[in-house]
This record gives structure tokens, sequence and C-alpha cells, in this order.
């Protein structure tokens, strides 16, 4: 019985300097650094295009499988907006907070705002033609912001954010060939 105790006793003294460092290392896991900040601010703004672009499609285009794509990337888009803002403050909430249009036009860098002006300026296919190419682009923009910072990034819960999103946008980049052709 004293041998158990006296195990249990080495064990746990042990195990005592891990387990207190343990709420030290989840809280280091998310703290942002300047690789995570520059990935979040890169997303955000080339993802901001995305999402006001395709909220346009919505009510734009008559096509119903860019309709269709318009729909899953502006709810992609408003997730992944939500989710790295949650980031920042870290606040989660199982609600999402969906940006609103001033806040999308608000993280739109002045090419961005030319290209969503003259989208707005376009009708039927050549719309259909524009948004696709814009989508496109502005996705094989999106999977370099991720690949990049995959290659550097030290947080897990950015890392998991960019393997999922790089994911999604490889599909929607084959999805948006589909659609050209």
């Amino acid at each position: 019985m004293i041998r158990r105790q006296l195990l249990a006793t080495l064990a746990a003294t042990a195990f005592a300097p891990a387990l207190l460092a343990a709420p030290q290392l989840f809280a280091a896991t998310s703290e942002m650094g300047e690789a995570e900040k520059k990935h979040a601010e890169m997303t955000k703004m080339v993802g901001s295009l995305s999402l006001a672009t395709s909220r346009l499609a919505l009510e734009m285009t008559s096509a119903d499988m860019v309709k269709l794509f318009a729909k899953f990337e502006v709810a992609e888009q408003e997730t992944v907006a939500d989710i790295l803002k949650s980031m920042e403050t870290d606040k989660a909430e199982g609600a999402l907070k969906v940006p609103t249009d001033a806040e999308v036009e608000a993280m739109l860098d002045p090419p961005a705002k030319e290209a969503l002006a003259m989208l707005k300026g376009l009708n039927g296919a050549g719309f259909d033609k524009a948004y696709i190419a814009a989508q496109l682009d502005g996705h094989k923009k999106l999977r370099v912001i991720q690949e990049d910072y995959l290659k550097v990034g030290r947080n897990r819960e950015h890392l998991s954010v960019a393997k999922l999103a790089r994911g999604m946008i490889n599909e929607h980049i084959d999805h948006l060939g589909m659609l050209k052709a």
C-alpha cells in the first residue's frame, strides 16, 4: 500500500510541471503573431471582394449555375469572415455574425473597389463571364495566401482554417473552371 502511494506521489510530482504549464500551452496557441495577422488580413481582403461580387451575382445573374455558385460562395465567405473576426477577439459564438455590405466594402482596396464597380456596370452574359473570371482570379490569390501561411504558420487554429480554406478553394477553382467552359 505504501509502495503504491509512493509511486502515485512520484508520478504526480513528475507530471505536475506539465499539468501546471498546460494552460500556458493552450494560451500560446491562440496568440496571433505577425504571420497570423498577415494571413487573416490578406484572407479577409481578398475574400471580401469575393463576397461582395457574389452578393451582387445573386441579384444580377440569371444563369442558374452561376447563381448557385454565388450562393455557396456568399455562405462560405460570410463564415470565414466571422471565424477570422472571432479569432482576433477570442470571442466565439455558435451564431454566425454576417458582415454588412459596409463592412465588406471597407475591406476592399482601390483595385477591388474598381473591379466591383466594373461588375455593377455589366449585365447578362457579360456580367456572368466577368464574375466568373473575377472569382477565378480571387480564388487563385486566396490559395496562394493559404499556402504561404501554411509554410510559416505556428498557430493551430489559423493552420486549421488555412487547411480547410485551401481545400474549399481548390474545389471552387475546379468548379469555376467548369462554369467558364
